[in-house]
């Protein structure tokens, strides 16, 4: 999974750095991180929808779509999949520390 999302981030990047006519992706960075952010929380909200009472299927839909304009977001804001995973292991590292 995280090979895909690494993929998908520079994918993101390249879209962002070389834009394509008629990309969606494109289409969002022109639309800037405010309506990029909404569009995660849209996506957000119908991941909990999904999760309250749809099936299997369009839940993973709807959390792989979170996972897609979270990427968008994040190249956006110039945030890298690794940024977010350092600081996940320093919040790892806390807990299991015992100074959480």
């Amino acid at each position: 999974m995280t090979d895909m999302l690494h993929e998908l981030e520079g994918i993101i990047s390249e879209r962002k750095n070389h834009p394509q006519p008629g990309s969606y992706t494109n289409r969002l960075f022109e639309s800037g991180a405010n309506k990029i952010a909404q569009k995660v929380g849209e996506e957000a909200v119908e991941v909990v929808v999904a999760a309250l009472g749809q099936g299997r299927a369009e839940q993973i839909g709807e959390l792989a779509d979170l996972f897609y304009h979270t990427l968008v977001l994040m190249a956006q804001l110039e945030i890298q999949l690794d940024d977010v995973g350092d600081e996940l292991a320093r919040r790892h590292a806390v807990r299991t520390s015992g100074q959480e």
